[in-house]
């Protein structure tokens, strides 16, 4: 399949000539939006389990636990010429930096001392990112050069309207001064936005994705809005107060993402995996190949590649 866009897939093949494969884990943690310092419900959008749905179902916070999910996380790998040679540990679930630096320190290290990981990708928060924990993560990627460090922040959108609404907890000067001093300690951050948030249409994701482009990341994740069972926004979607993306408005959205997105940002994911046993809305998102396939069908209907629209000389310009 013609690459018109530059994937995660992309850069392990560059970087190691092999897929690599992630394995998600369970650090034990919380978040400062469930256990009452921001709040106690979590983000709007947020399953019970933090969304890590799909990691591994150990979740003692302990640096043994980390061991053993690595190692059942591995197991459910099916053989094959690549598998077993280069994984990602994926601290998931949870505010993966919520935690005294001490823990953090014994986590982090275990999964980079295991051999077949060849680094760690940590998904948190930028309002849990107190300078010892940036000094942390440096001292750990100056301890293993071999292998990479990447945090993952969940910014959603730049709009504080909607940040509010969904309870993420934090304004965008946070996120942004979290984003500049990770650019000064050389460790590469991973942004996550999500597409067809309440009240947000086309504009305000693209203004999301100049603002992105702006701070030059290493990656991004596009991700669908879901409505899950047990959460806020499944309340909402019942009453009829929130709606969703069809399949047809997704796949334009993130087509349109795609021509404005700089083309050095590696892109991690252009849609998102719902639990079946839990997902509310929309349906259609379930049958991840074929959202798949039908945006690679319109980047190629579109003669689309990524940063077609992108203008690095006025990068607010609509």
């Amino acid at each position: 399949m013609e690459q018109r866009f530059y994937s995660l897939n992309d850069y392990f093949k560059k970087t190691y000539n092999r897929k690599c494969y992630k394995i998600a884990l369970n650090a034990g943690m919380t978040c400062p939006n469930r256990d009452g310092k921001c709040g106690t419900r979590g983000c709007i959008f947020c399953s019970e389990g933090g969304s890590g749905d799909f990691a591994v179902k150990l979740c003692d916070d302990n640096s043994d636990s980390i061991a053993e999910q690595l190692l059942e996380g591995k197991r459910l790998f099916k053989s094959g010429k690549d598998v077993g040679k280069s994984f990602v540990a994926y601290f998931q679930a949870y505010t993966n930096t919520y935690a005294p630096v001490d823990v953090l320190e014994k986590l982090f290290e275990k999964a980079l001392s295991t051999d077949f990981v060849i680094g760690i990708s940590i998904a948190t928060r930028p309002d849990c990112l107190e300078d010892e924990k940036i000094e942390l993560l440096k001292k750990l990627k100056a301890r293993h050069q071999d292998k990479f460090i990447w945090v993952e922040l969940g910014l959603q959108t730049i709009h504080e309207k909607t940040a509010l609404f969904i309870r993420r907890g934090y304004p965008l000067s946070v996120f942004d001064e979290t984003a500049k001093k990770f650019k000064k300690a050389g460790i590469p951050i991973i942004v996550h936005v999500i597409l067809g948030l309440p009240d947000e249409g086309e504009k305000e994701v693209l203004e999301t994705i100049n603002y992105i482009n702006s701070i030059d990341p290493f990656g991004i994740k596009l991700q669908l809005l879901h409505i899950l069972k047990h959460t806020d926004l499944c309340t909402l979607y019942e009453r009829g107060e929130v709606t969703t993306l069809s399949k047809e408005e997704y796949v334009n959205l993130i087509v349109h993402c795609i021509q404005r997105l700089k083309p050095s940002v590696c892109i991690h994911r252009i849609t998102g995996d719902g639990p079946k046993d839990s997902m509310v809305a929309p349906m259609w998102s379930l049958n991840k190949r074929g959202v798949l396939n039908a945006i690679h069908h319109r980047l190629k209907e579109t003669n689309t590649i990524q940063g077609d629209h992108y203008n690095a000389g006025n990068s607010d310009s609509l």
